[in-house]
């Protein structure tokens, strides 16, 4: 398993299903259909874009993001902070828990900037282009020596002026647990002296968004265009200002903690976890788990740490 690429415990089968109502396949397909286009005009429009003033490319992100977001039938609620702008002259780091293939347009609705994305993206075909010429920074998760480079690079955007957008869990959990931050981005945020901005993402009810273990990507498109009364919240919660946090360990905790005190039902999951890794089923040498076009492989059971190591030692399995 990838060092970069950590495995949550959470399986489709058990995580996955819509409590709620469903819309019929016709609605469904629309609801595809209407997305598919959406994201097809933003990538048409990206070079155009990306010749525009920073404000005004921000403004029109957001509302594409908006857009693709509600043609998959889901509706958007942001909650706190001010998203009018750039997020100043040195930057931001945004953090948030990662849930969906969804969680990438619903943070852009708030806050765009340029997001981390794993080396594989920058040869797929079309996207892979438009995401490279939309400023995405590429991460070489199989290669633990480039990581001073690749945090040399983020530290270089957000010294620039540039807002990141990263997801430190590195991993897909289905919204009920989270995982927790590693701390390579974080030594980033102090190397580049700029904030830090923690995101919470829910979606409600709990399940059909998650995509997560083994699920394909078109099962789970199919799942969220067909639930009924599917809400996504984003919650900008308060800033950690930069040089508040003397290393990059107890900035991640700083952030882990903001989004610990906005949603209870974390509190008791973080205590329960601080000390515990989840050891990851082992993938097939042949085919590699970030090479798959589906979710991160689960661990062997479902939200249950099957082993414990030591604090100073938790950080082996992803880059710290």
């Amino acid at each position: 398993m990838s060092a970069w690429l950590p495995s949550a415990p959470c399986t489709p089968q058990g995580c996955a299903l819509h409590p709620g109502p469903a819309v019929g396949a016709l609605i469904t397909a629309a609801r595809l259909l209407a997305g598919a286009l959406t994201v097809a005009v933003g990538l048409l429009f990206l070079p155009v874009a990306m010749l525009l003033d920073v404000r005004v490319r921000d403004r029109l992100t957001r509302r594409w993001a908006r857009v693709v977001v509600r043609a998959f039938g889901v509706r958007i609620r942001i909650v706190g902070g001010r998203t009018d702008g750039p997020p100043g002259p040195r930057g931001a780091l945004v953090v948030a828990n990662h849930i969906s293939w969804l969680d990438i347009p619903l943070v852009a609705a708030a806050l765009p900037g340029r997001m981390l994305a794993k080396s594989e993206v920058r040869r797929w075909p079309v996207l892979g282009p438009l995401a490279a010429w939309g400023g995405t920074l590429f991460v070489e998760r199989d290669r633990l020596r480039m990581l001073p480079a690749t945090v040399g690079r983020i530290a270089a955007a957000l010294g620039g002026g540039s807002r990141v957008i990263a997801f430190p869990e590195g991993s897909t959990w289905c919204g009920r647990d989270q995982g927790r931050f590693r701390h390579a981005v974080f030594q980033a945020a102090l190397d580049a002296g700029v904030a830090v901005q923690p995101v919470r993402i829910t979606y409600l009810p709990t399940g059909a968004a998650a995509f997560v273990g083994d699920d394909p990507l078109v099962v789970s498109l199919w799942r969220v265009a067909a639930a009924g009364g599917l809400t996504a919240e984003i919650r900008l919660l308060p800033v950690i200002p930069a040089g508040s946090c003397p290393d990059r360990r107890s900035l991640a905790r700083a952030a882990q903690s903001g989004l610990a005190a906005s949603w209870p039902g974390f509190v008791a999951h973080t205590a329960a976890t601080a000390h515990t890794t989840v050891t990851a089923r082992p993938t097939a040498a042949a085919q590699p788990a970030v090479a798959r076009d589906s979710a991160n492989l689960p661990s062997l059971s479902v939200h249950q740490c099957v082993s414990s190591i030591p604090a100073s030692a938790s950080s082996l399995r992803t880059p710290s």
